[in-house]
């Protein structure tokens, strides 16, 4: 994955993308309430994005519809889990789950689970 980073505005767009898969600026916008957006601001939100290598779109007219092209997951795992491991847990994934076991936000039976996903390859 060669994207770059995005911007918190951005990811949050992004978010409305993975969870629609398809849509016009228009009918996203609702789902920006605080604050609000205006239709132009998101209108170049996903143009960026899509100059990013994250989204595509269709042409129906004189409007466009748009779609996700990174994946969510693939966003987490080259971004977002990247980082958090790398800046807190150093560059451990063992010290990642660790952490949670010790804490107590993964219960025994969760990391059995965890285990049994890790041998038969999931």
């Amino acid at each position: 994955m060669d994207s770059e980073k995005l911007t918190n505005k951005e990811e949050e767009v992004m978010q409305v993308l993975w969870t629609l898969q398809n849509s016009f600026v228009k009918d996203m916008l609702p789902l920006f309430t605080e604050p609000r957006l205006h239709y132009n601001t998101l209108s170049t939100i996903i143009r960026n994005l899509e100059e990013k290598g994250y989204v595509g779109h269709r042409q129906f007219g004189n409007t466009y519809e748009y779609f996700p092209i990174v994946s969510k997951e693939d966003y987490q795992n080259h971004f977002v889990l990247k980082k958090v491991v790398g800046n807190y847990f150093n560059d451990s994934y063992k010290d990642l789950v660790a952490y949670f076991a010790k804490n107590e936000k993964v219960s025994p039976d969760e990391l059995r689970e965890i285990i049994r996903m890790i041998e038969e390859g999931k």
